[in-house]
Formats: structure tokens, sequence, C-alpha cells
């Protein structure tokens, strides 16, 4: 099925999601860029990526903070009396997920997690979770441009959901125990985002792909490996910041984002000191700020 929607020229297929498709498309009328995700229901297992698209506009359109995609508005296609296809026009984003853009630089690390760190503080006080934070969920763009994406997985803040809902390599615990998830949720999913952009390996969380059903396969974590002992450039504080975000029991971690963004704003001003001391001693490196497409972060000086 071609994608069709009045006032929009589609201009090519951008990516793809769960269970969908995102095209780049111009207003006719003004000839801004936006993307469109786009869901069809060709079966009752697509009801699931009909449910997600429509959270994320609940979530989305109400959003206005510049760390975070916001949507315009929600177009649903019918057949008889049920939705077949949904169409949701987001923020376009010329850039890449931070997976592909990795900082390669202390400060470009901190730059980044910041801002993530200051976007989901406001979705928090919406009183969203956004449940699903990773670095394919994080785009970048030239120019200190970010925002975070993806809130088909979002949740009002305390909702117990009744399947395990993640990405197994950051998934939190009481995710996967469906319990009730907050902002805490989000701070585990940013810790081990956190630490694999660090240190090129996953945090061990407690779900790892599935068994011989196709079910879930849950699994007692391994213990973890603090960022600084796969690193030793990594500041000591920044590496207690990430396994305290990654603790089992969400009591044990920082309150919310506000708490994470101080203590990194701590380890930024660190760092800024120990650049100014030693541009006394010899010529300093430049500082790149923009994204890094060699997909490595091995010097953070």
């Amino acid at each position: 099925m071609a994608l069709e929607l009045s006032d929009y020229k589609i201009i090519r297929q951008i990516g793809t999601g769960a269970g969908s498709k995102i095209f780049l498309a111009n207003h006719l009328r003004t000839g801004k860029p936006y993307a469109i995700k786009h869901v069809i229901r060709n079966s009752a297992e697509d009801d699931k990526f009909l449910e997600q698209i429509e959270m994320e506009y609940e979530v989305s359109h109400n959003l206005d903070n510049p760390y975070l995609r916001h949507s315009y508005s929600i177009h649903r296609g019918r057949k008889l009396i049920s939705t077949n296809e949904i169409m949701l026009v987001m923020d376009y984003i010329d850039g890449l997920p931070l997976y592909k853009a990795l900082p390669n630089r202390l400060n470009s690390f901190l730059v980044v997690f910041r801002k993530v760190a200051a976007g989901l503080h406001a979705m928090h006080e919406l009183g969203y979770v956004h449940s699903d934070i990773k670095p394919n969920n994080i785009m970048v763009a030239n120019g200190g441009l970010l925002k975070i994406i993806d809130f088909g997985q979002s949740c009002k803040m305390h909702t117990k959901k009744g399947r395990i809902q993640g990405t197994p390599d950051y998934i939190a615990p009481e995710q996967v125990r469906r319990m009730p998830l907050d902002q805490r949720t989000d701070i585990f999913n940013l810790g081990a985002s956190m630490y694999w952009v660090l240190t090129s390996e996953n945090y061990p969380t407690a779900l790892r792909g599935t068994d011989v059903t196709g079910g879930n396969n849950l699994i007692s974590a391994d213990k973890p490996i603090a960022p600084i002992e796969w690193n030793d450039k990594i500041p000591v504080s920044l590496s207690n910041l990430v396994m305290e975000c990654c603790r089992d029991n969400p009591g044990e971690r920082p309150a919310d984002m506000k708490m994470v963004d101080s203590r990194l704003a701590v380890v930024q001003e660190i760092w800024k000191k120990q650049r100014a001391k030693a541009k006394d001693k010899q010529p300093p490196d430049s500082i790149n700020d923009e994204p890094n497409h060699s997909n490595t972060m091995k010097d953070l000086e």
C-alpha cells in the first residue's frame, strides 16, 4: 500500500520501527520537512503496533521540549468500523541514532547525556515514563541537535504493564518483573545506555533474548563490571554514577533525572578544570563536539 496523506508530499522511506515504516515528507504549503510513521494492520498480531502508535501520539503531541520529538497530528484509516492504518506526523530529524554517531570526547559524552536527562525530566514532569531509552532512540545531528524519539512503549507514571516491554540490553529489573514503572525505570535505561557508550559492552540485565518457545528468557544477571574497569580513563565519579543508575533496587538509584543531570554537571566541571590546567602545560587537543562516525569512544580526554 503506497502511503498517501493530504497536504504532504512523500519523498522517500527513511526508516523502520516496530511494525512501522517511517517516511520523509514535505508539507505542500510550507515546504517544511516532516517524518511520518505509518502502521498498517494486516492481522491481529499488528494490533499492538497500532496501540503503540496511539500511545506515541498521546505522549508526544503534548511534549514541548527541545530534546523530545514532537508529534503534530495523527490520521486513522478505517476499514468498515475498525482502524486498519495509522499515520503519525512528527518532527523530522536529519541526523543519526547515537549508536551510529558516538561522542569521541568525554565532554561530548557529557553534553549528550545531560541533554537526554533534561529531556526525560521534562517528560517525567508531565507524568510519563519513556521506558525504552537506548542509543537507538537518541538522535543526534551536527550543531548540537539532540532528540529523544520513539514513545510507543511509554506509559503513565506508576503503570504496571501486563506484559514485558523493553529492549533486553537496556531493560530495567522492574520491567522484567512487571512491577510499576516510574522515573527510576528511565534512569536504569539511561545508565545502561551510558554504560554501552562508554565501554562498548552491554550492562548485564535480567532479560536475554528468547527461549525455544519464543517466549522471554529470564536469567540471573551477571555481576556487572564497572566502566572504569573497562577503561581507566573514565572518571571515577562518572563510573560510580553509571553503576548507581543501574542498581537492581529502584530505591538505590538516583531519585530523578535532575539528580542525574547535576552529577553529570559535576563531572563536566571537574573535566573543564583539568583541561584548563593541561593547557598551561601543552597545546590542547581539539575538542570535537560533533558526532563521531567511527563508532568508537576510545579517547576520553
